[in-house]
């Protein structure tokens, strides 16, 4: 029920809909109510006021009168932290899905006024941060769970500041979407041959250093098991980077077929890492979309990787010919 009450409340707030950055709080955004302090501050104001009355108590009265302007004050005060704040931007950089994605918000003031003590939280994550005229930046974490546009959440700015008597919040509803990897299959085959290669692997590194080791994965010929580190550790490693290396590798849709849906696409995903890793050079082809070009490097890998988030979640996309 409580739960159901603070979502008709969020619904009657501004704004109601996403909205274009920058987004600025305006005097109609912002919301001002007593916090737990100050309704105890405010019945304990209310027996003295009471008090001074009963037994015509002059200083008494003086007193209750000054800490109710006090009192007063501080919701101007706590209204004027959040007047005029600006949202300049948003941005976050993309993770595979299932971890933290960090939210970085870029926020502004129009004055020189330093605002501090405001709270930037969403569900039960929450940071702290103060702006001057210089701007900040602060740093949300936000939990991924599928793949995809991930719309950016609805952010409440708040503080209780300067007495915390007072919480004045308000929101801002960025139009803006943050993309998430699919998240990489956990245990892989080694990857798949170069297209025409006819020769055995070759290794590109040699010796049993552990930087050069990485565990065993189903389908890990046992020729590569390094077992003498292996015996040192207690589990199965294998010598990192023994591959084809004549020619580019060619990931192709095709080469994932009998698995389910998304379980292609993990694949997928888990080799374009392989690959980056190992400094080969690599195209992606999906199905109803456009072949990606052999390359490598982190702009390279972000488009296939994009590529593979981006795919409809649909499993019926494994009958769509191939791009």
């Amino acid at each position: 029920m409580r739960e159901a009450l603070r979502a008709r409340v969020r619904s009657w707030t501004r704004p109601r809909a996403p909205e274009t950055l920058p987004a600025q709080l305006t005097r109609h955004r912002i919301y001002v109510l007593p916090t737990a302090s100050g309704l105890f501050f405010g019945v304990l104001l209310g027996a003295m006021l009471l008090g001074a009355l009963n037994f015509n108590n002059n200083p008494a009265l003086l007193l209750a009168l000054l800490l109710a302007g006090a009192a007063l004050g501080s919701l101007i005060a706590a209204h004027l932290q959040l007047s005029g704040l600006r949202i300049d931007a948003l941005g976050a950089e993309p993770v595979a899905a299932g971890e933290p994605l960090r939210l970085h918000i870029a926020l502004a003031t129009p004055d020189a006024r330093q605002r501090r003590g405001l709270r930037l939280a969403y569900a039960d994550e929450a940071v702290h941060v103060a702006v001057d005229a210089r701007g900040a930046t602060a740093a949300l974490p936000l939990a991924t769970v599928r793949r995809g546009l991930l719309p950016a959440p609805r952010l409440a700015l708040s503080t209780v500041q300067p007495l915390g008597l007072a919480r004045a919040w308000g929101y801002v509803w960025p139009a803006q979407s943050l993309l998430v990897y699919p998240a990489p299959e956990t245990q892989a085959p080694p990857l798949p041959l170069p297209a025409g290669a006819q020769g055995r692997p070759q290794p590109s590194r040699t010796g049993e250093d552990p930087h050069h080791l990485r565990d065993y994965r189903p389908g890990d010929a046992p020729r590569s098991v390094a077992w003498k580190a292996s015996a040192r550790h207690d589990s199965l490693l294998v010598r990192d980077g023994e591959q084809a290396r004549g020619g580019e590798l060619v990931l192709d849709w095709a080469q994932t077929d009998g698995l389910a849906y998304e379980h292609r696409i993990r694949r997928l995903a888990r080799w374009v890492d392989d690959a980056e890793r190992e400094g080969r050079r690599y195209g992606l082809r999906l199905p109803g979309t456009p072949p990606i070009d052999a390359g490598q490097g982190p702009g390279h890998r972000h488009r296939c990787l994009r590529a593979l988030a981006l795919l409809p979640h649909d499993a019926r996309m494994d009958a769509a010919p191939h791009g």
